[in-house]
């Protein structure tokens, strides 16, 4: 039996095939959208993944760099010099404090020897973190100070030092008493001056405090002397 054709889009259908062909047509389009909209999606979450990726290294770059480039607080020369020299300072105070145990038979004054080193030893440990801080290197000339002991007020002779050594009860004492005395009046010289001249607001606190705890033992120490209740 002849078959009828019909003309549709420039395209000749057999007669009773054109609508079920328009059908199949319609669907392949459809799923065509469907996976055309399934790789948008894809891809989309893709760069979106990209871009989040790409905010978050830029963001712990910042970071970083943030920390990496953090400077110290600001200082001048009076802060390096006080920092320096008041390193080799506070050590002979701990030095002289040492000898008390085993020279001096009275407790006050071991009890203040054993006071000044528990506040002088975490004040050279925060002088030599400053120095670091500043790039010096605090063993440079931690040992001598900058121009050495006899440019540093109130400094114990190597003379005295000795003598001390070879003293016990009163005669310790009463000389140990001078000798401390005169190192902290030395000290609190020091500390004046870098809270005058000083830079670094840290560490003109920190001398404040020196001056506030070298003067009263100061007093407690002329008390002694006097016999005025101390000692």
């Amino acid at each position: 039996m002849p078959l009828a054709f019909l003309w549709t889009n420039s395209f000749i259908y057999p007669a009773g095939v054109c609508g079920s062909v328009r059908a199949m047509s319609s669907r392949m389009s459809s799923r065509i959208t469907r996976i055309a909209a399934l790789f948008i999606a894809l891809f989309a979450a893709l760069l979106l993944t990209s871009c989040s990726g790409s905010d978050e290294h830029t963001e712990a770059h910042a970071t970083d760099e943030s920390v990496s480039t953090a400077q110290p607080a600001g200082f001048n020369a009076d802060d390096h010099a006080f920092a320096t020299n008041m390193i080799p300072h506070h050590e002979q105070a701990i030095e002289l404090a040492a000898m008390a145990p085993t020279r001096s038979t009275d407790p006050a004054l071991i009890a203040l020897a054993a006071k000044i080193s528990a506040e002088q030893e975490p004040e050279i440990r925060a002088l030599r973190v400053f120095l670091v801080q500043w790039d010096e290197n605090p063993e440079d000339n931690a040992s001598h100070g900058e121009g050495g002991h006899s440019a540093m007020a109130g400094m114990v002779d190597e003379a005295t030092m000795t003598k001390l050594q070879s003293l016990q009860g009163a005669e310790f004492d009463k000389l140990w008493l001078q000798s401390m005395i005169s190192h902290h009046q030395g000290a609190i010289e020091m500390a004046k001056a870098e809270v005058a001249n000083g830079q670094n607001e840290d560490i003109k606190r920190m001398a404040q405090t020196m001056i506030d705890a070298q003067q009263a033992e100061i007093t407690q120490m002329n008390q002694m002397l006097e016999g005025g209740g101390n000692g």
